[in-house]
């Protein structure tokens, strides 16, 4: 049963998570915790955490739209892939121990990290595309898909970095561009946590809704405000997700 004293706490964590979240990813930072914190199954807060999280995809992704900063028919395939790629990743979590990718994984997101800051143009203005959309779709969208699907930390980050160069977008195109994958990706996932009866949809219900709200806040900024605002962000997202994974897969063992 949920609390009432739960129901602020939920609201204003999703409201947060969900501005923080299109700005620069990693909002599960601040959802994750607090969900497993009240719930006592934790395959079930990871339902719910995709079914939250779903909610501020949603709502970002519908307003960059609005705003003219989504192109639907040259999304369709890498929707479709990032959808097919996070159902195989949720498979294969299940046969397979991801114990080692989350070693490497915070190596990996800090090697991303000291690229973001020694390139300070990064993601400033649109550039010549290296790769096809075909490569970006099969390669990117749907290997990302699988691995928001296996594990997920860092999605966002993966995403947009595969936007600016493999696409050449700016960082303001690449981060609304990576919340409709970033849909996709949730829902996919989402759909085998409902299948499975693994959510707990009072609390996914009462976050989802500060979701929605914060991501369309986020997107707004990101809107008007541009890659100068968002690129501080982005960098200090992707710094506070490496320290934590690096206290979870190497000091907390340890500790």
């Amino acid at each position: 049963m949920l609390e009432w004293g739960h129901v602020g706490l939920l609201f204003l964590t999703g409201l947060t998570a969900g501005f923080v979240d299109t700005l620069a990813g990693g909002g599960g930072l601040l959802t994750l915790p607090v969900l497993l914190s009240i719930c006592p199954n934790p395959i079930a807060a990871l339902g719910t955490n995709k079914l939250q999280s779903t909610f501020g995809s949603t709502s970002a992704t519908f307003h960059f739209a609005r705003a003219g900063k989504l192109n639907y028919l040259e999304l369709r395939r890498a929707w479709l892939l990032a959808f097919v790629g996070s159902l195989c990743g949720t498979g294969l979590v299940q046969h397979f121990d991801p114990a080692l990718l989350k070693k490497l994984l915070p190596l990996v997101l800090f090697g991303v990290a000291i690229f973001v800051w020694l390139r300070p143009k990064l993601g400033d203005q649109d550039l010549r595309p290296r790769i096809t959309r075909a490569q970006f779709d099969y390669g990117c969208a749907f290997g990302i898909g699988l691995y928001d699907g296996f594990l997920g930390p860092g999605t966002g980050t993966f995403l947009a970095l595969a936007f600016m160069l493999g696409l050449g977008f700016n960082l303001a195109r690449a981060t609304a561009n990576t919340k409709a994958l970033n849909w996709a990706s949730n829902a996919g996932s989402l759909s085998l946590f409902l299948l499975a009866g693994q959510i707990w949809f009072a609390a996914g219900l009462i976050m989802g809704a500060g979701q929605w709200f914060g991501a369309r806040a986020g997107s707004h900024v990101v809107v008007t405000r541009g890659t100068q605002f968002i690129r501080p962000v982005f960098l200090t997202m992707v710094v506070l997700l490496t320290l934590k994974l690096i206290y979870q897969a190497y000091l907390k063992p340890w500790l």
